[in-house]
């Protein structure tokens, strides 16, 4: 190449001052353009349509990620880095910035393309492993890219003022109490990363509710430094992953794997309408077959109590009597029994409380058979 440069540039301008330096990178800067355009126009598109028309899952994600066109801005630079020690008169400061540039620029692009990398990595986790809501990586690839960018910071700056990258990390151990200071709510993140994944405290899709933060709703996004809420009325709340940990939050999800929604609700009974059943009304009672059989139940019962007094020669004021209220309560159980609504597995009655200025409270405790929130 520098015969060519010689023959059809130098020589025939060697009459006017710095043409043929300025030929010759005119040259230089139309190879890096050549060379880019058929890395980016060919080698791209040609590689795009072997991702698609491949199974791989891979390649698919790469290529939404951009990671080789992050790549081929390496091509030109290298061009530049590697050419310009060819073109004739070019000053030593001219050649000393376009290296710096160079190798700066290359640095940079590596460092992008790594990182778009780990996003497509985290894209391929999230879409085929079963354990990407249960633990999350987006958090932990989010430090890597911050250890990537750190380096890459280093090598930018050691190329643009031509010093070596030893030169500054040892000066890095005096900037260390400035570097805790500038990445505090960053290893305070790592560390509530940590501690919510190691112990399964938070999940993509979990529902939770936080009142200091005024945050009630489902987790859409867990990442290295914030978590992000989708509230019931559709806004998104951003909390510090850190809060998570320093701060109490109540997690729904441990209701929703054990199957079953709380139903803890009272009615209120006027006390002055409890009274006993006499004869008759028990009989009507037994039109509902819900009950037929602790009325049945009921009745040997109270009849063998009665008769035991009776027979003690005790007084019939201490004898036992139905009541309405025990009655109603005991329609409750069985219609709660018999519901197919109503989870039969799990904690169920229904109970009387203590009485209140508005009534007596009669309560149901139970357990819904579905979790979802409309039904």
């Amino acid at each position: 190449m520098q015969e060519i440069i010689d023959a059809h540039l130098v020589q025939p301008l060697a009459g006017i001052p710095h043409a043929s330096t300025l030929v010759a990178l005119l040259v230089l800067a139309l190879i890096a353009w050549l060379a880019n355009w058929l890395t980016r126009r060919v080698l791209l598109v040609v590689v795009g349509r072997l991702a698609k028309a491949s199974p791989s899952k891979w390649d698919d994600a790469m290529m939404g990620r951009r990671v080789l066109a992050r790549l081929a801005n390496v091509v030109p630079a290298l061009i530049v880095l590697g050419g310009i020690v060819l073109v004739p008169g070019v000053p030593a400061w001219l050649d000393t910035v376009v290296r710096s540039i160079a190798r700066a620029y290359i640095a940079l692009s590596v460092a992008l393309a790594i990182a778009n990398l780990l996003d497509a990595l985290n894209d391929i986790y999230e879409k085929s492993s079963r354990h990407a809501t249960r633990r999350p990586i987006k958090g932990y690839l989010q430090l890597l890219k911050i250890g990537i960018y750190i380096i890459a910071g280093v090598l930018i700056i050691a190329a643009l003022i031509g010093k070596s990258p030893l030169v500054l990390l040892t000066g890095f151990g005096a900037m260390t109490a400035v570097l805790m200071l500038v990445f505090k709510d960053t290893l305070l993140s790592l560390v509530a990363s940590l501690q919510l994944s190691s112990n399964d405290m938070l999940r993509v899709g979990d529902w939770i509710e936080m009142p200091s933060q005024n945050v009630d709703g489902d987790v859409i996004d867990i990442s290295l430094h914030t978590i992000k809420v989708q509230n019931w009325d559709k806004t998104i709340s951003t909390i510090p992953t850190w809060k998570l940990i320093s701060e109490s939050f109540r997690n729904w999800r441990g209701m929703q794997e054990f199957g079953g929604r709380r139903i803890k609700r009272a009615l209120l009974i006027d006390q002055n309408s409890v009274r006993f059943l006499d004869l008759h009304e028990r009989q009507r009672l037994r039109r509902i077959a819900l009950i037929d059989d602790y009325l049945d139940k009921q009745q040997v019962e109270l009849a063998e109590y009665n008769a035991k007094l009776e027979a003690a020669g005790k007084d019939p004021v201490n004898s036992r009597r139905a009541t309405n209220l025990g009655t109603f309560r005991a329609y409750m159980t069985a219609y709660l029994r018999s519901h197919p609504g109503v989870a039969q597995d799990m904690t169920l009655m229904v109970r009387q409380l203590e009485p209140t200025p508005t009534g007596l409270p009669l309560q149901v405790y139970c357990f819904s058979a579905n979790v979802s929130w409309v039904p």
